[in-house]
Protein backbone atom coordinates (compact mmCIF):
# COMPACT_ATOMS: atom_id res chain seq x y z
CA UNK A 1 0.00 0.00 0.00
CA UNK A 2 1.48 3.23 -0.93
CA UNK A 3 0.29 6.95 -1.55
CA UNK A 4 0.77 8.42 -5.10
CA UNK A 5 -0.04 12.21 -6.00
CA UNK A 6 0.34 13.87 -9.27
CA UNK A 7 0.21 17.91 -9.66
CA UNK A 8 -0.13 19.95 -12.88
CA UNK A 9 -0.09 23.36 -12.15
CA UNK A 10 1.42 26.71 -13.78
CA UNK A 11 4.38 27.43 -11.49
CA UNK A 12 6.20 25.94 -8.33
CA UNK A 13 4.45 22.74 -7.24
CA UNK A 14 7.21 20.87 -4.94
CA UNK A 15 5.58 22.71 -1.66
CA UNK A 16 2.59 21.44 -2.47
CA UNK A 17 3.72 17.85 -3.68
CA UNK A 18 5.37 17.90 -0.39
CA UNK A 19 1.63 18.79 1.68
CA UNK A 20 0.09 16.25 -0.34
CA UNK A 21 2.62 13.98 1.04
CA UNK A 22 2.12 14.69 4.67
CA UNK A 23 -1.05 13.71 4.15
CA UNK A 24 -0.70 10.76 2.49
CA UNK A 25 1.86 9.93 4.73
CA UNK A 26 -0.48 7.01 6.64
CA UNK A 27 -0.09 4.55 3.45
CA UNK A 28 3.63 4.25 3.93
CA UNK A 29 6.41 5.13 5.91
CA UNK A 30 9.50 3.01 4.88
CA UNK A 31 10.61 5.65 1.52
CA UNK A 32 9.08 8.65 -0.17
CA UNK A 33 10.03 10.53 -3.38
CA UNK A 34 9.00 13.54 -5.27
CA UNK A 35 10.26 14.43 -9.19
CA UNK A 36 9.43 17.98 -10.73
CA UNK A 37 9.68 19.28 -14.14
CA UNK A 38 10.80 23.09 -15.19
CA UNK A 39 10.35 22.67 -19.08
CA UNK A 40 13.76 21.74 -19.71
CA UNK A 41 14.83 19.33 -17.05
CA UNK A 42 13.36 16.92 -14.26
CA UNK A 43 15.03 17.48 -10.45
CA UNK A 44 14.55 14.45 -7.96
CA UNK A 45 14.91 13.64 -4.22
CA UNK A 46 13.83 10.47 -2.97
CA UNK A 47 15.25 8.76 0.05
CA UNK A 48 14.40 5.95 3.52
CA UNK A 49 12.07 7.11 5.72
CA UNK A 50 9.57 9.54 6.52
CA UNK A 51 8.34 12.73 4.61
CA UNK A 52 9.71 15.34 7.30
CA UNK A 53 12.64 13.60 7.81
CA UNK A 54 13.58 13.56 3.43
CA UNK A 55 12.50 16.87 2.58
CA UNK A 56 14.63 19.58 3.91
CA UNK A 57 15.06 23.63 2.67
CA UNK A 58 17.88 23.04 1.01
CA UNK A 59 16.16 20.04 -1.25
CA UNK A 60 12.98 21.47 -1.81
CA UNK A 61 14.84 25.19 -3.36
CA UNK A 62 16.03 22.62 -6.00
CA UNK A 63 12.46 20.78 -6.80
CA UNK A 64 11.58 23.43 -9.61
CA UNK A 65 9.11 23.21 -11.89
CA UNK A 66 5.11 23.15 -12.75
CA UNK A 67 4.28 19.91 -12.97
CA UNK A 68 5.61 17.08 -10.34
CA UNK A 69 4.49 13.53 -9.23
CA UNK A 70 5.48 12.46 -5.33
CA UNK A 71 5.02 9.25 -3.30
CA UNK A 72 5.13 7.32 -0.17
CA UNK A 73 6.47 4.15 -0.25
CA UNK A 74 4.58 0.94 1.75
CA UNK A 75 7.04 -1.55 0.28
CA UNK A 76 5.46 -5.12 -0.28
CA UNK A 77 8.23 -6.65 -2.15
CA UNK A 78 11.79 -5.37 -2.29
CA UNK A 79 12.25 -3.48 1.14
CA UNK A 80 14.33 -0.89 2.13
CA UNK A 81 16.70 0.34 -0.32
CA UNK A 82 16.63 3.96 -2.03
CA UNK A 83 16.64 2.38 -5.51
CA UNK A 84 13.52 1.15 -4.91
CA UNK A 85 12.20 4.08 -4.03
CA UNK A 86 9.44 5.95 -6.38
CA UNK A 87 8.72 7.51 -8.55
CA UNK A 88 11.01 6.65 -11.16
CA UNK A 89 12.55 8.23 -14.52
CA UNK A 90 12.49 6.67 -17.69
CA UNK A 91 14.43 8.81 -20.76
CA UNK A 92 12.23 8.03 -23.78
CA UNK A 93 10.08 9.14 -24.95
CA UNK A 94 10.77 12.78 -24.36
CA UNK A 95 11.20 11.74 -20.24
CA UNK A 96 8.63 9.95 -18.70
CA UNK A 97 8.09 10.13 -15.20
CA UNK A 98 5.75 7.36 -13.15
CA UNK A 99 4.90 6.56 -9.95
CA UNK A 100 2.25 4.15 -8.85
CA UNK A 101 0.22 2.17 -5.64
CA UNK A 102 -0.55 -1.36 -5.63
CA UNK A 103 1.08 -4.49 -6.49
CA UNK A 104 1.95 -6.65 -9.89
CA UNK A 105 1.95 -10.30 -8.63
CA UNK A 106 3.92 -11.30 -12.24
CA UNK A 107 6.08 -8.25 -11.89
CA UNK A 108 9.06 -11.08 -11.95
CA UNK A 109 8.19 -12.75 -14.91
CA UNK A 110 7.81 -9.63 -16.18
CA UNK A 111 10.77 -8.13 -15.36
CA UNK A 112 12.18 -10.73 -17.22
CA UNK A 113 10.70 -10.79 -20.19
CA UNK A 114 11.47 -6.61 -20.37
CA UNK A 115 14.81 -7.71 -20.35
CA UNK A 116 14.99 -10.74 -22.83
CA UNK A 117 12.30 -9.16 -25.30
CA UNK A 118 12.28 -5.65 -25.27
CA UNK A 119 15.97 -5.34 -24.35
CA UNK A 120 15.20 -3.35 -20.79
CA UNK A 121 17.23 -3.63 -17.86
CA UNK A 122 14.36 -3.09 -14.79
CA UNK A 123 17.14 -1.83 -11.96
CA UNK A 124 14.71 -1.68 -9.09
CA UNK A 125 12.71 -4.35 -6.81
CA UNK A 126 9.74 -1.82 -7.61
CA UNK A 127 6.93 -2.94 -9.83
CA UNK A 128 6.33 0.94 -10.69
CA UNK A 129 9.96 0.44 -12.69
CA UNK A 130 8.22 -2.41 -14.30
CA UNK A 131 5.21 -0.55 -15.36
CA UNK A 132 7.31 2.29 -16.51
CA UNK A 133 9.04 0.14 -18.93
CA UNK A 134 6.58 -1.18 -20.36
CA UNK A 135 4.48 1.89 -20.87
CA UNK A 136 7.58 3.79 -22.52
CA UNK A 137 7.89 0.97 -24.95
CA UNK A 138 4.66 0.98 -26.26
CA UNK A 139 4.88 4.59 -26.30
CA UNK A 140 8.67 4.35 -28.09
CA UNK A 141 7.15 1.81 -30.79
CA UNK A 142 4.73 4.58 -32.06
CA UNK A 143 7.47 6.77 -32.94
CA UNK A 144 5.53 10.07 -32.66
CA UNK A 145 7.00 13.17 -32.97
CA UNK A 146 4.11 14.41 -30.79
CA UNK A 147 1.63 12.49 -28.40
CA UNK A 148 -1.60 12.54 -29.22
CA UNK A 149 -4.29 10.78 -26.88
CA UNK A 150 -4.67 7.68 -28.78
CA UNK A 151 -0.97 7.16 -28.37
CA UNK A 152 -1.17 7.14 -24.84
CA UNK A 153 -4.13 5.19 -24.89
CA UNK A 154 -2.71 2.44 -27.17
CA UNK A 155 0.40 2.39 -24.74
CA UNK A 156 -1.89 1.88 -21.54
CA UNK A 157 -4.00 -0.92 -23.16
CA UNK A 158 -0.52 -2.66 -24.05
CA UNK A 159 0.26 -1.95 -20.12
CA UNK A 160 -3.16 -3.46 -18.78
CA UNK A 161 -2.58 -6.28 -21.73
CA UNK A 162 0.31 -7.40 -19.67
CA UNK A 163 -0.02 -6.67 -16.28
CA UNK A 164 -1.83 -8.62 -13.48
CA UNK A 165 -2.86 -7.04 -9.85
CA UNK A 166 -3.29 -4.10 -8.59
CA UNK A 167 -2.44 -0.83 -9.80
CA UNK A 168 -3.24 3.24 -10.01
CA UNK A 169 -0.70 5.31 -11.58
CA UNK A 170 0.40 8.72 -12.31
CA UNK A 171 2.86 9.68 -14.51
CA UNK A 172 3.95 12.44 -16.92
CA UNK A 173 5.82 12.88 -20.08
CA UNK A 174 7.92 15.96 -20.26
CA UNK A 175 6.38 18.45 -23.06
CA UNK A 176 3.85 16.71 -23.89
CA UNK A 177 1.05 16.10 -20.93
CA UNK A 178 -0.18 14.03 -17.64
CA UNK A 179 -0.91 10.32 -17.84
CA UNK A 180 -3.39 8.79 -14.98
CA UNK A 181 -4.55 5.33 -15.19
CA UNK A 182 -6.16 2.54 -12.62
CA UNK A 183 -6.19 -0.70 -13.22
CA UNK A 184 -9.12 -2.92 -14.79
CA UNK A 185 -10.92 -3.38 -11.58
CA UNK A 186 -9.96 -0.51 -10.17
CA UNK A 187 -8.79 -1.99 -6.89
CA UNK A 188 -6.36 0.58 -5.17
CA UNK A 189 -8.29 3.91 -5.68
CA UNK A 190 -7.13 7.22 -7.61
CA UNK A 191 -9.10 10.30 -7.43
CA UNK A 192 -9.15 13.25 -10.24
CA UNK A 193 -9.82 16.98 -9.06
CA UNK A 194 -9.19 20.42 -10.13
CA UNK A 195 -8.45 24.26 -9.06
CA UNK A 196 -8.72 27.76 -10.52
CA UNK A 197 -5.57 29.54 -10.97
CA UNK A 198 -6.37 32.69 -12.28
CA UNK A 199 -7.63 32.06 -15.47
CA UNK A 200 -6.39 29.03 -15.90
CA UNK A 201 -6.21 25.85 -14.25
CA UNK A 202 -4.43 23.34 -12.40
CA UNK A 203 -5.12 19.65 -12.12
CA UNK A 204 -3.83 16.81 -9.26
CA UNK A 205 -4.94 13.07 -9.18
CA UNK A 206 -4.10 11.15 -5.71
CA UNK A 207 -4.72 8.04 -3.79
CA UNK A 208 -7.17 10.10 -1.30
CA UNK A 209 -9.63 12.94 -1.02
CA UNK A 210 -8.04 14.35 2.10
CA UNK A 211 -5.41 15.65 -0.27
CA UNK A 212 -7.37 17.40 -2.44
CA UNK A 213 -9.51 19.07 0.45
CA UNK A 214 -6.53 20.08 2.22
CA UNK A 215 -4.52 21.60 -1.02
CA UNK A 216 -8.05 23.16 -2.01
CA UNK A 217 -9.16 21.18 -5.48
CA UNK A 218 -12.26 20.70 -6.38
CA UNK A 219 -13.01 17.25 -6.62
CA UNK A 220 -14.25 15.92 -10.11
CA UNK A 221 -14.37 12.23 -10.02
CA UNK A 222 -12.57 8.95 -9.06
CA UNK A 223 -11.15 7.49 -11.83
CA UNK A 224 -12.72 4.53 -13.00
CA UNK A 225 -11.55 0.90 -13.01
CA UNK A 226 -9.52 0.82 -16.77
CA UNK A 227 -9.80 4.19 -17.49
CA UNK A 228 -6.71 6.21 -18.61
CA UNK A 229 -6.66 10.31 -18.44
CA UNK A 230 -4.49 12.51 -20.66
CA UNK A 231 -3.70 15.93 -20.04
CA UNK A 232 -2.57 17.85 -22.73
CA UNK A 233 0.73 19.98 -22.33
CA UNK A 234 -0.43 22.03 -24.68
CA UNK A 235 -3.72 22.79 -24.79
CA UNK A 236 -4.55 21.60 -21.15
CA UNK A 237 -7.45 19.58 -22.35
CA UNK A 238 -8.48 16.35 -20.56
CA UNK A 239 -8.90 13.45 -22.68
CA UNK A 240 -10.20 10.15 -20.81
CA UNK A 241 -11.22 6.47 -22.19
CA UNK A 242 -12.43 3.51 -20.69
CA UNK A 243 -9.63 0.65 -22.54
CA UNK A 244 -11.50 -2.05 -20.90
CA UNK A 245 -14.75 -2.70 -18.59
CA UNK A 246 -14.61 -4.70 -16.19
CA UNK A 247 -15.95 -5.85 -12.64
CA UNK A 248 -15.08 -2.67 -10.32
CA UNK A 249 -14.07 -4.47 -7.23
CA UNK A 250 -12.18 -2.15 -4.67
CA UNK A 251 -10.17 -2.63 -1.95
CA UNK A 252 -12.21 -3.18 1.44
CA UNK A 253 -9.37 -3.20 3.46
CA UNK A 254 -8.83 0.79 2.68
CA UNK A 255 -12.11 1.41 4.71
CA UNK A 256 -11.37 -1.21 7.32
CA UNK A 257 -8.06 0.16 7.96
CA UNK A 258 -5.70 1.87 5.70
CA UNK A 259 -7.51 5.20 4.46
CA UNK A 260 -8.29 8.40 6.62
CA UNK A 261 -11.40 8.15 8.06
CA UNK A 262 -11.73 11.69 6.51
CA UNK A 263 -10.98 10.29 2.87
CA UNK A 264 -14.00 9.71 0.56
CA UNK A 265 -12.69 6.81 -2.36
CA UNK A 266 -15.19 5.45 -4.86
CA UNK A 267 -17.88 7.87 -3.65
CA UNK A 268 -17.90 5.66 -0.01
CA UNK A 269 -17.06 7.72 3.28
CA UNK A 270 -14.17 5.72 5.07
CA UNK A 271 -15.61 7.30 8.17
CA UNK A 272 -19.22 6.22 7.59
CA UNK A 273 -18.09 2.83 6.68
CA UNK A 274 -16.06 2.32 10.36
CA UNK A 275 -19.49 3.69 11.82
CA UNK A 276 -21.56 0.94 10.04
CA UNK A 277 -18.94 -1.68 11.26
CA UNK A 278 -19.23 -0.55 14.76
CA UNK A 279 -22.79 -0.43 15.24
CA UNK A 280 -23.17 -3.91 13.43
CA UNK A 281 -20.61 -5.37 15.23
CA UNK A 282 -21.91 -3.85 18.42
CA UNK A 283 -25.54 -5.55 17.31
CA UNK A 284 -23.61 -9.00 17.54
CA UNK A 285 -21.83 -8.33 20.94
CA UNK A 286 -25.18 -7.20 22.65
CA UNK A 287 -26.55 -11.12 22.04
CA UNK A 288 -24.13 -12.48 23.91
CA UNK A 289 -25.47 -10.63 27.11
CA UNK A 290 -21.14 -9.64 27.62
CA UNK A 291 -20.91 -8.48 31.22
CA UNK A 292 -19.21 -4.97 29.92
CA UNK A 293 -17.91 -1.83 31.71
CA UNK A 294 -16.38 0.11 29.38
CA UNK A 295 -15.22 -0.14 25.14
CA UNK A 296 -11.25 1.14 24.49
CA UNK A 297 -10.68 1.22 21.21
CA UNK A 298 -7.03 0.44 20.39
CA UNK A 299 -5.83 3.11 18.51
CA UNK A 300 -6.06 4.95 16.00
CA UNK A 301 -8.10 3.35 13.72
CA UNK A 302 -10.42 1.24 15.61
CA UNK A 303 -11.40 4.59 17.50
CA UNK A 304 -14.24 5.68 15.12
CA UNK A 305 -15.65 1.99 15.34
CA UNK A 306 -15.52 1.53 19.01
CA UNK A 307 -17.26 5.05 19.52
CA UNK A 308 -20.24 3.64 17.38
CA UNK A 309 -20.60 0.74 19.77
CA UNK A 310 -20.37 2.16 22.73
CA UNK A 311 -23.54 4.69 21.43
CA UNK A 312 -25.04 2.04 19.96
CA UNK A 313 -24.90 -0.40 23.32
CA UNK A 314 -24.96 2.81 25.66
CA UNK A 315 -22.03 1.78 27.40
CA UNK A 316 -19.13 4.10 28.46
CA UNK A 317 -16.20 4.87 25.79
CA UNK A 318 -12.75 5.13 27.27
CA UNK A 319 -9.20 6.00 25.85
CA UNK A 320 -7.69 3.73 28.16
CA UNK A 321 -4.68 3.17 25.12
CA UNK A 322 -2.06 5.81 24.99
CA UNK A 323 -0.03 5.40 21.78
CA UNK A 324 2.83 6.93 21.14
CA UNK A 325 3.08 9.31 18.04
CA UNK A 326 6.62 10.17 17.78
CA UNK A 327 7.81 7.00 17.18
CA UNK A 328 9.60 6.12 13.57
CA UNK A 329 10.67 2.83 12.16
CA UNK A 330 12.62 0.50 14.83
CA UNK A 331 16.17 1.14 13.92
CA UNK A 332 17.94 -2.56 12.59
CA UNK A 333 21.36 -2.80 12.69
CA UNK A 334 22.83 -5.23 9.65
CA UNK A 335 22.54 -8.92 10.58
CA UNK A 336 19.60 -8.32 13.37
CA UNK A 337 17.05 -10.85 12.02
CA UNK A 338 14.26 -9.70 14.19
CA UNK A 339 13.41 -6.57 16.30
CA UNK A 340 12.76 -6.71 19.63
CA UNK A 341 11.14 -3.79 20.58
CA UNK A 342 7.82 -4.19 23.17
CA UNK A 343 4.83 -3.35 21.85
CA UNK A 344 5.16 -0.96 25.74
CA UNK A 345 7.33 1.03 23.35
CA UNK A 346 4.74 2.38 21.51
CA UNK A 347 1.21 1.85 23.58
CA UNK A 348 0.93 2.26 27.13
CA UNK A 349 -2.16 1.54 29.34
CA UNK A 350 -3.55 3.78 31.36
CA UNK A 351 -4.18 2.04 35.15
CA UNK A 352 -6.75 4.79 36.39
CA UNK A 353 -8.89 3.80 33.50
CA UNK A 354 -8.33 0.03 33.68
CA UNK A 355 -8.61 -0.87 37.42
CA UNK A 356 -11.27 -3.37 38.30
CA UNK A 357 -13.26 -3.10 34.70
CA UNK A 358 -14.86 -4.98 32.11
CA UNK A 359 -13.38 -3.73 29.54
CA UNK A 360 -14.20 -4.32 25.65
CA UNK A 361 -11.26 -3.77 23.33
CA UNK A 362 -11.79 -2.88 19.64
CA UNK A 363 -9.51 -3.39 17.05
CA UNK A 364 -9.57 -3.38 13.68
CA UNK A 365 -8.22 -6.69 12.70
CA UNK A 366 -6.23 -9.46 14.00
CA UNK A 367 -3.30 -10.85 11.93
CA UNK A 368 -0.84 -13.48 13.55
CA UNK A 369 -2.56 -12.60 17.25
CA UNK A 370 1.03 -12.02 18.30
CA UNK A 371 0.08 -8.03 19.55
CA UNK A 372 -3.45 -8.84 20.41
CA UNK A 373 -1.67 -10.89 22.76
CA UNK A 374 0.31 -8.24 23.90
CA UNK A 375 -2.08 -5.98 24.32
CA UNK A 376 -4.24 -7.94 26.32
CA UNK A 377 -1.61 -8.80 28.71
CA UNK A 378 -0.90 -5.00 29.08
CA UNK A 379 -4.54 -4.26 29.69
CA UNK A 380 -4.64 -7.29 32.20
CA UNK A 381 -1.65 -6.38 33.96
CA UNK A 382 -3.49 -2.52 34.56
CA UNK A 383 -5.92 -4.25 36.58
CA UNK A 384 -8.33 -5.06 34.28
CA UNK A 385 -11.28 -7.39 35.85
CA UNK A 386 -12.10 -8.81 32.54
CA UNK A 387 -10.89 -8.24 28.94
CA UNK A 388 -13.15 -8.87 26.42
CA UNK A 389 -11.69 -8.34 22.31
CA UNK A 390 -13.69 -7.54 19.49
CA UNK A 391 -12.04 -7.16 15.45
CA UNK A 392 -14.70 -5.09 13.51
CA UNK A 393 -13.35 -6.82 10.19
CA UNK A 394 -13.71 -10.73 9.84
CA UNK A 395 -10.95 -13.07 10.42
CA UNK A 396 -7.69 -12.59 8.30
CA UNK A 397 -7.40 -16.04 6.39
CA UNK A 398 -5.59 -15.57 3.30
CA UNK A 399 -2.49 -13.31 1.69
CA UNK A 400 -3.22 -10.44 -0.04
CA UNK A 401 -1.54 -10.10 -3.90
CA UNK A 402 -2.87 -6.38 -4.46
CA UNK A 403 -0.86 -4.23 -2.55
CA UNK A 404 -1.39 -5.04 1.16
CA UNK A 405 1.10 -6.84 2.59
CA UNK A 406 -0.55 -9.79 4.67
CA UNK A 407 1.26 -12.63 5.84
CA UNK A 408 1.33 -16.07 3.80
CA UNK A 409 -1.04 -18.18 4.25
CA UNK A 410 0.47 -20.43 7.53
CA UNK A 411 1.77 -17.43 9.01
CA UNK A 412 -1.86 -16.54 9.87
CA UNK A 413 -3.51 -17.28 13.00
CA UNK A 414 -7.11 -17.57 11.63
CA UNK A 415 -5.88 -19.55 8.73
CA UNK A 416 -5.74 -23.27 10.40
CA UNK A 417 -7.37 -21.82 14.04
CA UNK A 418 -11.25 -21.77 15.45
CA UNK A 419 -12.15 -18.47 16.94
CA UNK A 420 -12.32 -20.33 20.16
CA UNK A 421 -8.33 -21.21 19.65
CA UNK A 422 -7.44 -17.78 18.81
CA UNK A 423 -9.21 -16.32 22.37
CA UNK A 424 -7.69 -18.80 23.86
CA UNK A 425 -4.06 -17.87 21.90
CA UNK A 426 -4.39 -13.95 22.70
CA UNK A 427 -6.07 -14.94 26.29
CA UNK A 428 -9.03 -12.77 26.07
CA UNK A 429 -12.30 -13.86 28.33
CA UNK A 430 -14.27 -13.60 25.01
CA UNK A 431 -13.06 -12.47 21.19
CA UNK A 432 -15.66 -11.47 18.92
CA UNK A 433 -15.11 -10.86 14.91
CA UNK A 434 -17.13 -9.02 12.16
CA UNK A 435 -19.14 -10.97 9.54
CA UNK A 436 -18.06 -10.65 6.44
CA UNK A 437 -21.44 -10.34 4.87
CA UNK A 438 -21.95 -7.30 8.09
CA UNK A 439 -18.55 -5.76 6.78
CA UNK A 440 -19.34 -6.01 2.79
CA UNK A 441 -22.70 -4.43 3.97
CA UNK A 442 -21.16 -1.41 6.29
CA UNK A 443 -18.74 -0.46 3.08
CA UNK A 444 -20.89 -1.05 0.10
CA UNK A 445 -23.94 0.76 1.30
CA UNK A 446 -22.22 4.15 0.82
CA UNK A 447 -22.26 3.61 -2.64
CA UNK A 448 -25.07 1.62 -4.59
CA UNK A 449 -23.81 1.56 -7.75
CA UNK A 450 -20.76 -0.43 -6.60
CA UNK A 451 -21.81 -3.96 -6.52
CA UNK A 452 -18.81 -5.58 -5.03
CA UNK A 453 -15.46 -5.45 -3.35
CA UNK A 454 -12.24 -7.35 -3.29
CA UNK A 455 -12.34 -9.63 0.04
CA UNK A 456 -9.63 -12.10 -0.65
CA UNK A 457 -7.92 -11.65 2.72
CA UNK A 458 -10.84 -12.75 4.16
CA UNK A 459 -12.41 -15.30 1.68
CA UNK A 460 -10.11 -16.67 -0.31
CA UNK A 461 -11.78 -15.55 -3.27
CA UNK A 462 -9.31 -13.48 -5.68
CA UNK A 463 -12.15 -11.61 -8.37
CA UNK A 464 -9.59 -10.53 -10.87
CA UNK A 465 -10.15 -14.07 -12.45
CA UNK A 466 -6.34 -14.72 -12.96
CA UNK A 467 -5.03 -16.03 -9.81
CA UNK A 468 -4.18 -19.79 -9.80
CA UNK A 469 -3.16 -22.34 -6.67
CA UNK A 470 1.14 -22.16 -8.02
CA UNK A 471 0.25 -18.17 -8.14
CA UNK A 472 -0.18 -18.18 -4.32
CA UNK A 473 2.74 -20.48 -3.54
CA UNK A 474 4.74 -18.90 -5.45
CA UNK A 475 3.97 -15.60 -4.49
CA UNK A 476 4.42 -16.80 -0.54
CA UNK A 477 7.89 -18.49 -1.28
CA UNK A 478 8.98 -14.81 -2.62
CA UNK A 479 7.49 -13.03 0.35
CA UNK A 480 9.40 -15.47 2.80
CA UNK A 481 13.14 -15.13 0.48
CA UNK A 482 12.37 -11.46 0.91
CA UNK A 483 11.90 -11.37 4.38
CA UNK A 484 14.85 -13.66 4.96
CA UNK A 485 16.76 -10.91 2.84
CA UNK A 486 15.38 -7.90 4.60
CA UNK A 487 15.97 -9.32 8.34
CA UNK A 488 12.75 -8.24 9.01
CA UNK A 489 8.89 -9.80 9.37
CA UNK A 490 6.62 -6.49 8.54
CA UNK A 491 3.73 -7.92 10.27
CA UNK A 492 4.29 -9.23 12.87
CA UNK A 493 4.98 -7.44 16.89
CA UNK A 494 8.25 -8.28 17.23
CA UNK A 495 9.60 -6.21 13.80
CA UNK A 496 8.28 -3.28 13.31
CA UNK A 497 4.71 -3.54 11.84
CA UNK A 498 3.03 -1.21 9.54
CA UNK A 499 4.07 2.20 11.21
CA UNK A 500 1.46 4.40 10.60
CA UNK A 501 1.95 8.04 12.56
CA UNK A 502 -2.17 7.79 12.21
CA UNK A 503 -3.05 4.77 13.10
CA UNK A 504 -1.72 1.31 15.44
CA UNK A 505 -0.11 -1.30 12.74
CA UNK A 506 -2.77 -4.40 11.94
CA UNK A 507 -2.41 -6.84 14.60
Amino acid sequence: MCGVVGIYGHDYVAQELYDALVTLQHRGQDAAGMYTYDGRTFHTRKDLGLVRDIFHTRHMRTLLGYVGIGHTRYSTVGGGKVEDAQPFLGPAPFGVILAHNGNLFNAYELKKEIFEKDHRLVNSNCDAEVLLNMFTKSLTKQNADKLEPEHIFKAVKSVFKRSKGAYSTVAYIARQGMVAFRDPHGIRPLLFGQRKNGMKMDYIFASESVTLDILGFEFVRDVGPGEVIFIDEKTRTVHSKIITNKKHIPCIFEYIYFARPDSMMNDISVYKSRVRMGRSLAKKIEKMNLDIDVIMPVPDSSRTAALAMAEKMDLKYSEGLVKNRYIGRTFIMPGQKIRKKSIRYKLNPMPIEMKGKKILLVDDSIVRGNTSKKIIQMVREAGAKKVYFASYSPPVKRQCLYGVDVPTRDELIANDSTVEEIRKYIDADELVYQGLNETFKACIKGNPELKDLCMGCFDGEYKTGDVTKEILERTAAERSQDKEASGCDRLSDESDLMENPNQLPLV
